[in-house]
């Protein structure tokens, strides 16, 4: 059964409510974070309450509720989860309003946390590859809306998603407005050519994902080049290797793109990626762990 933290309750997921004038469900007004959890840990949960701070500022939305007591709200639905392991949807809304844009109106924002089992992605195409389109939908600029900010309005990401479901693939790809790749509907990407690790900068419409940031840490460690930097379609079809990353996918390799193999699925970076990727969760998963219980 899903779990739901409803401003200051626990409640299962099918009795939560949210009024039909919360301004996030009438405009997309608000911001989420998606949170991983092992063996009843957060992974990484001060950079994802951190993004959300950020976020909501951005968008000069009030978090009605301190970070502290966010963490406690995400532990207390991690702890009633009936699994160690799983996904956790954090969402901040506008709240409560009249019908109209105005956020003015709106006296105090709302928060919810669900938790949720983390199969979004099959078995299958962990093991084989992924197999992606490039999207006609375009990402919007940065001068329009800033990449950093993980608000509630996704919808030209589920245009392009729509699309990759219309041509039998698994993800699609967003270009930004100069025809530069941006990311996935969900997710960041990451191409290898010539031993280097390449994927798009924040300034092309990248979202700077937690998994992303981890991913560059991890490279620094293993010695290898690993690079933001503008990328074009080009750069996708002729790739040695490409691969996904998002805090709830985690690390997927691609099989093809727009119907072009790729050279390597897995390849050799990819899974020295993937291995030292499991192994940092794990061990910091272990140390919140023990600073959890010690404190």
């Amino acid at each position: 059964m899903s779990i739901c933290w409803l401003d200051g309750k626990l409640v299962s997921a099918d009795k939560a409510k949210i009024s039909v004038f919360d301004h996030g469900l009438l405009y997309g007004d608000g911001v989420f974070e998606g949170i991983r959890f092992y063996q009843r840990q957060a992974f990484r949960l001060e950079d994802h309450l951190q993004r959300l701070k950020y976020s909501a500022l951005a968008i000069g939305l009030n978090i009605p509720y301190s970070m502290p007591e966010l963490e406690s709200a995400i532990y207390q639905v991690i702890h009633a989860f009936a699994e160690t392991d799983g996904y956790l949807r954090l969402v901040i809304t506008r709240g409560i309003g009249p019908l109209g844009i105005n956020p003015a109106q709106c006296q105090r924002g709302s928060a919810f946390i669900l938790a949720d089992q983390t199969n979004f992605i099959s078995e299958q195409v962990k093991q084989n590859g992924a197999k992606l389109i490039i999207a006609s939908t375009r990402r919007l600029s940065p001068d329009g809306l800033d990449p950093r900010i993980k608000s509630l309005n996704y919808l030209n990401h589920i245009l392009a998603r729509v699309e990759a479901n219309h041509a039998g693939a698994d993800e699609a790809i967003l270009l930004n407005a100069q025809g530069h790749v941006t990311e996935g509907s969900a997710d960041n990407i990451f191409i290898i050519r010539n031993g280097v690790i390449l994927t798009p900068p924040v300034s092309d419409g990248a979202l700077q994902g937690i998994t992303r940031e981890t991913i560059f840490e991890l490279a620094n460690k293993l010695e290898i080049e690993c690079h933001a930097r503008t990328l074009a379609p080009y750069d996708l079809y002729t790739a040695d290797e490409c691969f996904l990353s998002g805090t709830a996918m985690e690390l997927i390799p691609v099989a093809e793109i727009d119907g072009r193999r790729l050279a390597f699925c897995p390849g050799e970076v990819f899974q020295t990626l993937l291995q030292a990727y499991k192994a940092r969760v794990y061990s910091e998963v272990e140390y919140t762990s023990q600073r959890r219980a010690a404190s």
